[in-house]
């Protein structure tokens, strides 16, 4: 009799048969070059319980360029191990021809031509098109949002996050989880919630004053003839990511014990399927999965990976749907007598110029976006490089903002926080108002100008470091690497906290960086309350006003060894 985990492990095996996982679907779509919205949508409906998975949209409406990252870099026991795999690694892995659309879509690799060729990608009324399809097919499905939906975008700050609020209840998800949702504040976020249609999800937040739970652990749904528990796990690490001083009241945390406790509470009560709706990060829940007993699926966020296939850890399958509206992901399920008896999933690829858009959400965006239209579309400036963001160290957008606080902020040093948020521009592209926005829109943007000893400055990058290089991932706790400005570095990702950062040097002077010295020094997003300085889109738009045309020359200030 074949066991449960070998019938899972067959299920991936077999995808090429099915056509429905990377190996065998993706590999085909890719060699036949051209796409078509069937073909995208294409599923051999399977069992009796389908989710629908997005996830760190930011407050992304319309369809973008996105260029996922040259460098992911994996430490300790995943190393090498999706998703810390790019480029010609990730095309061998996952069997994807190189200069396809799946390759255009899950790599670097020869970006600004693919993207010439196949056009941006998705756009909410295109993902509202794959939803309806899917819901045609399977009417109980369940959409599930991972969070970091109410920021991201010009709308989203002037609106405080209304107008995503506005679009996702025409999109109906069953339930979400959150991240950057409380840096719009606890008072709002309460207003927020309160009058949403669907459950808004976090088993980890709790009453800081009298540790008990702060909003609903999980639902339970009834679909397919099967019972399932929808937990949400909402980003671990919010008080020190972002500023505590938002939402004071509450407590966050893995909290892998409550996690393991929730998971039995819904078993007792008759759960035959386990879906952890969560914005831990992959690696986070890659661990969580491997020591919690009893979850069936991962809905994974934050860290923006958008994989072709699961990865399975012990009997749990880790979905990863990427970020910005790019991906929709559909799992199918088999649930009979409270076991996940087989799967099938696909990653759908939300190519704008294939899907077509939903009438109906495109009326409600454009409505939301009207009264900034003007706003949104003046051009501020010109890039002659690409522009984009997402790596583990520097990208042309913070290597851009960098600049801008050097020059507009009169400083010797700059630092630009390693957010993953934020879509792409093609060289000889208009820079945008909205552009600039989406790459720094959010609530405490203050550019401020301060001084620091040397000291502080590599204090400030070995605590960003062991932040994202921590060999356990219950310690990484943030982004990517802080960007620098006028300043360079080594570092060896392999070392311990305290030494993986040397031979800093101040570029404009070449000399190595004094500990004892002041530096001038300027950023922005600092988690710190009653910061002072202006917002850093007026910084960086005046400075694109003065310059009209700018080029961003490639980054060697950061040398990485140990990887």
């Amino acid at each position: 009799m074949i066991s449960r985990r070998d019938f899972l492990q067959a299920t991936i095996a077999a995808s090429a048969i099915w056509g429905a996982s990377g190996v065998g679907n993706w590999g085909k779509l890719a060699a036949q070059q051209a796409l078509t919205q069937d073909q995208l949508l294409d599923f051999e409906t399977f069992g009796n319980v389908t989710l629908i998975h997005i996830t760190d949209i930011h407050a992304q409406l319309k369809p973008i360029w996105f260029r996922e990252p040259e460098i992911n870099l994996g430490i300790g026991e995943v190393k090498g191990q999706p998703p810390h795999v790019t480029g010609a690694d990730f095309l061998k892995m996952f069997n994807i021809e190189s200069g396809t659309p799946h390759a255009y879509a899950l790599t670097y690799e020869d970006f600004v031509a693919l993207a010439k060729g196949y056009g941006k990608m998705g756009g909410l009324d295109r993902v509202a098109t794959v939803i309806k399809a899917i819901r045609a097919a399977r009417p109980d499905a369940l959409l599930l949002d991972g969070g970091d939906t109410w920021q991201g975008s010009l709308t989203a700050e002037r609106t405080k996050g209304q107008d995503m609020v506005n679009v996702m209840n025409a999109l109906a998800p069953d339930a979400m989880t959150s991240h950057w949702e409380f840096t719009l504040g606890i008072d709002r976020v309460t207003e927020i919630v309160d009058s949403l249609p669907f459950a808004f999800l976090g088993a980890n937040i709790f009453d800081a004053e009298w540790d008990e739970p702060a909003y609903e652990p999980y639902k339970m749904f009834e679909r397919g003839g099967a019972k399932i528990a929808v937990i949400g796990q909402a980003f671990p690490y919010l008080p020190i990511a972002n500023p505590k001083w938002m939402f004071p009241g509450l407590s966050f945390g893995v909290r892998e014990e409550r996690m393991a406790e929730v998971v039995q509470e819904v078993r007792d009560a008759g759960a035959d399927l386990v879906v952890v709706l969560s914005h831990n990060g992959f690696d986070v829940d890659r661990k969580m999965a491997s020591r919690v007993e009893g979850i069936d699926v991962i809905l994974t966020g934050h860290t923006h990976d958008a994989l072709p296939e699961p990865v399975m850890v012990g009997k749990t399958i880790l979905i990863a749907s990427g970020s910005n509206g790019k991906f929709v992901s559909r799992v199918d399920l088999d649930v009979q007598n409270g076991q996940m008896m087989g799967f099938r999933h696909k990653l759908i690829p939300i190519f704008s110029d294939v899907i077509t858009p939903d009438a109906e959400m495109t009326a409600v965006i454009d409505g939301e976006r009207a009264p900034f239209q003007a706003e949104l579309d003046e051009v501020l400036g010109t890039t002659d490089s690409l522009l984009y963001r997402r790596g583990n160290f520097n990208g042309t957008w913070d290597d851009l903002i960098c600049q801008a606080l050097l020059e507009e902020r009169e400083a010797d040093i700059a630092l630009s926080p390693g957010f993953r948020w934020g879509p792409s521009l093609l060289p000889g592209e208009p820079i945008t108002r909205e552009d600039l926005h989406n790459a720094t829109a959010m609530s405490y943007p203050a550019a401020y100008r301060s001084e620091m000893t040397g000291e502080t400055l590599h204090t400030i990058l070995e605590d960003v470091a062991d932040n994202l290089f921590n060999p356990d991932p219950y310690y990484q706790q943030g982004g990517d690497m802080v960007r620098v400005g006028g300043m360079g570095y080594k570092i060896d990702v392999s070392k311990p906290q305290g030494s993986r950062i040397t031979d800093m040097v101040q570029l404009k002077t070449g000399e190595p960086i004094d500990p004892a010295k002041t530096y001038v020094v300027s950023g922005w997003a600092s988690v710190n309350e009653g910061t002072e300085g202006p917002a850093i889109w007026d910084v960086v738009e005046a400075y694109l006003k003065r310059k009209g045309t700018v080029t961003v020359e490639p980054n060697t200030s950061v040398q990485v060894t140990g990887a």
